[in-house]
C-alpha cells in the first residue's frame, strides 16, 4: 500500500505542474518547491536545536501560533521551522516572525521526507489539525522523533475509518500523541486502538481571546459606523455578497462593513457594482474622503484588519458557507457578537456549538437571513442575549494551548 501512496504522491506533484498553467495558486505551489531542498540546506545554521511545526494553511497557522509563540516565550533556546503547505498560508506569513526558518513542505516523497528530516533534525514536531503525510510521519517514527498533531478532530465518515482507509489508520499508530479537540474525536480514535490521544481543546480559542487585547482601535472605523446600527461582514465570496446586497437594498438602514476573502481589484470593483445606488468607500481610499460618516458602505481592500473590525459590529456574518465551508467565526464571537452563516458548516464544531448555544445561526436562503436580521433589530434583548452566550462559549474554550505545552514539555 506504501508503494501505491508514494505513486499518488508522485502524480500529484505532476498534476500540479499541470495545472500551474492556468492557476495563479498552483503555480505558487509548484514555484514554491522548486528546488526547495537545495534552499532549506543552504538556509539552515549549524549547532542549533529545532522544533519542526507544520501547518495546512492559514487557517491552520492561527491554530499552531499560540503553541509557537508559548515555546518561544519559554524555551528561547530552540529554532522555530514552521512549514506551510498552501500559497495562502506561506505568502500571508512568509516573515512572520516569531519562526526563525519558514518554508514551504518539501512533496511528502520518501526521499524529500528523509532529507527534510536529516537536515532540520527536529527534536520534536508539531503537525496543526490534519495534513497526515505519510512518508513523513514514516521517517520519523524510525528516527525516533516525537510527532504530535495538535488541535486535531476526527469523524467516522474520514477515510481513515473506511475499508480503504486501513493502511492510513496504522500510519497514524506510528505518532506520539493525538491533542484532540473534542471527546467524540477522542472515542473514535481509542475504538480503533489508538490510544495515545487526549482531549484539550482547539487552541484557536486561546489565539482569539489574545484578538480583545491586542486588537487595535481604528478611529475611521469608529467615524464610518458613527453609532448607527452595524454588520460587518468577514471573508465573504460572491454568494455571500448577493445574498447581503440584497438584504441591503431592501433595509438600508444600517451600515455595512464588507472585508472579502480576497482583495484582488476585479473582486472589489465587482462589490461595489453591487451597491452603486449607495456610497460606498474603500478602505484603501479614507484618507482622501470628507464626511465618512456619511457613506454607507466600507470594503476592507487589505488584509489583517478584520479580527479588529469585528469589535464594531452589532451582527456579524461570517462568508464560506455557501462554497467549502465557513471560515472563522471565534474571531467574532470573542467579541461577543451574534454571528450569521451559511449552510455548509457541519465540518466546524465551534458552529454546531455555538448555534446549539443561540449565539449563531445558520441560513440558507434570503428568507433565512432577513428573518433574522429583523429579529435582532427588532428585540434588542434577543440581540444582546445571543452576543453574549458567543462570547461566554469563547471564554469557557481556552487553555488548550497550555495543556499541550505542559504535556509535551512536563512542566
Amino acid at each position: 500500500m506504501r508503494f501505491i501512496y508514494n505513486i499518488f504522491i508522485a502524480l500529484y506533484a505532476l498534476a500540479a505542474r499541470l495545472v500551474a498553467l492556468n492557476s495563479p495558486k498552483a503555480k505558487l505551489w509548484v514555484k514554491g518547491r522548486h528546488g526547495i531542498i537545495t534552499h532549506i540546506r543552504s538556509t539552515l545554521q549549524p549547532n542549533e536545536q529545532r522544533i519542526w511545526i507544520h501547518c495546512p494553511s492559514l487557517g491552520e497557522f492561527e491554530q499552531g501560533r499560540p503553541l509557537i509563540e508559548r515555546i518561544k516565550q519559554r524555551n528561547p533556546e530552540y529554532k522555530i521551522v514552521l512549514t506551510f503547505y498552501s500559497p495562502s498560508g506561506y505568502e500571508v506569513r512568509k516573515n512572520y516572525p516569531q519562526a526563525d526558518y519558514i518554508f514551504y513542505l518539501p512533496s511528502d516523497s520518501v526521499w524529500q521526507a528523509k532529507t527534510f528530516l536529516e537536515m532540520v533534525k527536529p527534536e520534536m514536531i508539531f503537525f496543526v489539525k490534519y495534513d497526515y503525510w505519510f512518508n513523513y510521519i514514516h521517517q520519523a517514527h524510525k528516527m525516533g522523533i516525537p510527532f504530535y498533531v495538535i488541535s486535531c478532530i476526527f469523524r467516522p465518515q474520514q477515510i481513515f475509518f473506511t475499508f480503504w482507509g486501513k493502511w492510513m489508520l496504522k500510519q497514524l499508530r506510528e505518532i506520539t500523541r493525538f491533542y484532540v479537540q473534542d471527546e467524540t474525536s477522542l472515542q473514535l480514535l481509542q475504538q480503533h486502538h489508538i490510544m495515545q490521544a487526549e482531549v484539550v481543546g482547539d487552541t484557536r480559542f486561546d489565539r482569539v481571546n489574545d484578538i480583545i487585547a491586542q486588537a487595535k482601535r481604528i478611529p475611521a472605523i469608529e467615524e464610518f459606523c458613527n453609532g448607527e446600527f452595524t454588520m460587518v461582514c468577514g471573508s465573504t465570496w460572491l454568494p455571500d455578497d448577493i445574498l447581503l446586497a440584497r438584504l441591503y437594498h431592501k433595509y438600508p438602514n444600517m451600515k455595512l462593513i464588507i472585508a472579502p476573502h480576497e482583495t484582488h481589484e476585479q473582486r472589489i470593483y465587482g462589490l461595489e457594482k453591487l451597491y452603486i445606488d449607495y456610497k460606498v468607500a474603500r478602505y484603501t481610499n479614507i484618507d482622501n474622503i470628507d464626511h465618512l460618516k456619511d457613506y454607507n458602505i466600507l470594503i476592507i481592500d487589505t488584509i489583517g484588519l478584520l479580527s479588529s473590525i469585528y469589535y464594531y459590529a452589532d451582527v456579524a456574518y461570517v462568508g464560506g458557507g455557501f462554497g467549502r465551508g465557513i471560515h472563522n467565526i471565534l474571531e467574532a464571537a470573542t467579541y461577543g457578537k451574534p454571528i450569521l452563516f451559511g449552510p455548509k458548516y457541519q465540518k466546524f464544531k465551534e458552529a454546531v456549538d455555538l448555534i446549539h448555544a443561540q449565539g449563531a445561526y445558520s441560513i440558507n436562503t434570503y428568507a433565512d437571513i432577513e428573518k433574522q436580521y429583523l429579529q435582532w433589530r427588532n428585540e434588542e434583548s434577543t440581540l444582546k442575549q445571543a452576543g453574549e452566550q458567543a462570547g461566554q462559549y469563547v471564554r469557557t474554550h481556552t487553555l488548550a494551548t497550555e495543556k499541550i505545552y505542559s504535556s509535551v514539555f512536563h512542566n
